[in-house]
């Protein structure tokens, strides 16, 4: 199929983009790489009658590294945060999510903040910015915001953001203390959208004691949910037995099937792969 006739838009500055997004309202999307919008729109599930390429906005293609925080642009390829050493070295589950995402060309193509944006819960990004509490950062003509991850997805495919704004730029924070993460998932073939995935983090205290285990959720619910799951293993050791940790999870998270897997397969890769992904994370933490 082929998308449905729209207006295309090429403006050469954020004002530009963003004062074209008041124009046209709620029938304009913003285009970046293009490898969620373009398929839905030639399968005839979006329909915007307004196109607005912000593919040669100046200064959205950088990645900031600081002690506190990952800046991602809007601009910035999947596959260039994923090489991204200094990133990798300040926060490196942006690299253990990365690597699931897709395939190497759609990598190549794709944006990390347009895939925020696409707000697919299917998707390894949303979750990763879950987990860690980030935000994004909006602006309109009204000028600039910064919209925290707790308030962005609302919905199925559905933000927060208002129509007349472009999202510039993704703030994933860097985790304080000993902290090792994991990301781990389920898919049918490499590459498809993972049926079941945990993205998780743990942190140990001074002594090597458990202080924080949490873990956010791919293809499990609308939006990504995040749980904090220390209390379910207070006390473990990173090679201990991390499987109440699995159950907790499997009782405060209800499954859906659909036409590739039952709930109750769903509900059970929660509880496997929870117990798997916090034990890697801990094994990291503890490694240093």
């Amino acid at each position: 199929m082929k998308p449905p006739p729209f207006t295309y838009h090429r403006p050469t500055d954020v004002a530009q983009a963003v004062a074209t997004l008041g124009e046209v309202g709620a029938r304009g999307k913003v285009l970046a790489g293009g490898q969620s919008l373009v398929p839905l729109m030639s399968m005839r599930l979006a329909e915007p009658a307004h196109l607005v390429d912000i593919g040669r906005l100046p200064g959205l293609d950088t990645v900031e590294v600081t002690s506190r925080q990952v800046r991602v642009g809007a601009l910035v390829r999947h596959a260039d945060l994923e090489r991204h050493e200094e990133a990798h070295a300040a926060n490196p589950v942006l690299r253990q999510a990365l690597r699931h995402v897709a395939h190497p060309t759609i990598r190549n193509r794709g944006t990390s903040v347009g895939s925020l944006c696409h707000a697919d819960a299917a998707a390894e990004m949303p979750a990763v910015l879950a987990l860690l509490g980030g935000h994004v950062v909006a602006v309109s003509t009204a000028g600039e915001r910064e919209v925290p991850v707790d308030e962005l997805y609302v919905g199925p495919l559905e933000t927060s953001l208002r129509p007349d704004e472009v999202v510039t730029a993704a703030a994933f924070p860097v985790p304080e203390g000993c902290v090792g993460t994991s990301v781990v998932e389920v898919a049918r073939r490499q590459g498809d959208y993972a049926v079941c995935g945990v993205v998780a983090l743990v942190r140990l205290a001074e002594d090597g004691s458990l202080d924080e285990a949490r873990a956010a959720y791919v293809s499990v619910a609308d939006v990504p949910p995040v749980l904090d799951l220390t209390e379910a293993v207070r006390g473990i050791s990173p090679d201990g037995d991390w499987a109440p940790a699995g159950e907790a999870a499997k009782e405060r998270l209800e499954c859906d099937g659909d036409i590739h897997v039952s709930a109750q397969y769903r509900h059970h890769l929660v509880g496997v792969l929870t117990e798997r992904a916090l034990r890697e994370a801990a094994t990291r933490a503890e490694a240093g």
